[in-house]
């Protein structure tokens, strides 16, 4: 596993210039959007054999998405690249500031097993934007979608520019004792943290894309069908296995036993009385995974669910109630369909409890009293929020995506996807026409005096 010569080769294209044109990144974005349309039948299938994901949500959430930000990119990448003016200080007069968008070189993305395709290819859509290399390490708990990315990337891209590295843990080691200019994981905490510290040995840059558990509060005046429907369609998509699912409920006292009610009559209209016999429903990616999940079902009472048939990776939507917060549920993340329902008194209360934990990746909050709104945006932190609905906050181009502290580091979606990969490069342009002569030794006049010029022109 010597990825030092396809690495070798990728930086000779980059430094060639040849991917720096607005032209070239346009027409290479152009043959990702093709090769998805033209592959959207294989990649659906794999979707299906990998996670259970029916042709519609496996659209929705993943070929969908990734041709949207494809668009989006498409449509805004000429003026995303050009040089943006910045003023500049009476010193340096005559003079011009501006900011120039460099690609950062060569990029490594490793992918998730959740959303295989959304998850490798969004960010290589910005890395192309920005005009970089990259090399793709699929996930291999996903193998049936890792084979057909590469399939799709290799008969799209040359390798000098985009190329796929196959195989398991030990690949995606050999790739980080290389030097890459920009390193993008999406995965766990304790996995970002390893990439952290692999890219420190070359001081090389990092997005990481994390997880956490990602509280919803639930106050007593929120409509509660509409909340229930809300929570039940973010949480139990993809089976629970999405990073920005609701992980737990904190439902108000008051409403609590009626919000469960809720909650069940989502999950019959969702998936019926049999959620392993319906179409919409997905499967836990592999049996180890699944026994960890399933050790969980003893943590309270279970209210909906509990199901299970290991054969087919099947664990019913489950609901849990009476769970104490120092169960073991309400210490890892989940990722997976087990929602703990936990009530509360005390608004106040519950978010000194979640300012003590790592902060999640999502926040999510229902409730229409504008005030108790900013009291949870002042009194919590997140990487994003959505007030009054899940996840729908990821799916605009307009938001960046990303975490803070353990459930990560920068963000990416549209522009940001773009500024992601890109060196915001300081240029200052001078005349030799003119120099301000105080500047240079000796000193002229008193220090009270240099103080008050160099405040006059900006420069004290």
């Amino acid at each position: 596993m010597d990825f030092m010569p396809l690495i070798v080769r990728q930086r000779a294209f980059f430094h060639s210039g040849a991917t720096l044109p607005l032209e070239f990144r346009r027409t290479q974005l152009r043959r990702l959007l093709g090769a998805l349309v033209a592959h959207e039948a294989a990649v659906l299938g794999a979707l299906q054999a990998d996670l259970g994901k029916s042709p519609q949500q496996a659209y929705a959430s993943e070929v969908g998405f990734v041709l949207s930000e494809i668009r989006h990119a498409l449509r805004h990448l000429g003026a995303w690249m050009r040089p943006v003016r910045r003023r500049v200080p009476l010193l340096a007069w005559p003079a011009r500031g501006f900011i120039r968008p460099e690609p950062l070189g060569v990029a490594l993305i490793i992918g998730p097993w959740n959303y295989p395709l959304q998850l490798l290819l969004s960010p290589l859509v910005g890395a192309i934007a920005a005009g970089n290399c990259a090399i793709l390490k699929p996930s291999e708990f996903a193998p049936h979608t890792a084979a057909v990315l590469g399939q799709l990337l290799g008969s799209t891209f040359p390798e000098e520019f985009i190329a796929v590295v196959q195989g398991d843990q030990a690949s995606a080691a050999a790739l980080l004792l290389q030097r890459f200019d920009s390193i993008f994981f999406t995965g766990s905490t304790p996995t970002g943290r390893a990439i952290m510290a692999a890219a420190a040995r070359h001081l090389t840059p990092v997005t990481l894309e994390l997880g956490g558990k990602c509280p919803c509060i639930v106050c007593a005046d929120a409509p509660l069908a509409s909340t229930a429907r809300r929570i039940v369609w973010g949480k139990f998509m993809n089976a629970g296995q999405t990073c920005v699912a609701p992980d737990h409920v904190l439902v108000e006292q008051a409403v609590a036993g009626a919000f469960l009610e809720a909650l069940k009559q989502a999950l019959r209209d969702f998936y019926g009385e049999d959620p392993q016999q319906s179409p919409d429903y997905g499967r836990i990616i592999n049996r180890r995974h699944f026994d960890r999940l399933i050790g969980f079902l003893g943590d309270g009472q279970i209210a909906w669910g509990g199901r299970h048939d290991a054969a087919d990776c099947y664990l019913a939507p489950t609901l849990l109630t009476g769970v104490p917060w120092a169960a073991a549920v309400m210490q890892e993340e989940i990722f997976g369909p087990i929602l703990p329902l936990v009530e509360f008194v005390d608004l106040d209360e519950e978010l000194a409890k979640l300012r003590g934990r790592a902060t999640p990746l999502a926040l999510y909050l229902f409730t229409r009293d504008a005030a108790r709104q900013q009291r949870v945006l002042a009194g919590s932190r997140s990487g994003g929020v959505c007030i009054n609905d899940t996840v729908m906050h990821i799916l605009g181009k307009e938001l960046p995506f990303g975490g803070l502290g353990e459930s990560g580091m920068g963000a990416y979606h549209g522009r940001a996807g773009f500024d992601c990969f890109t060196h915001r490069r300081a240029v200052l342009r001078c005349s030799s026409a003119f120099e301000a002569k105080v500047r240079y030794p000796p000193a002229r006049g008193t220090l009270p005096r240099l103080k008050r010029l160099l405040r006059l022109l900006g420069a004290g």
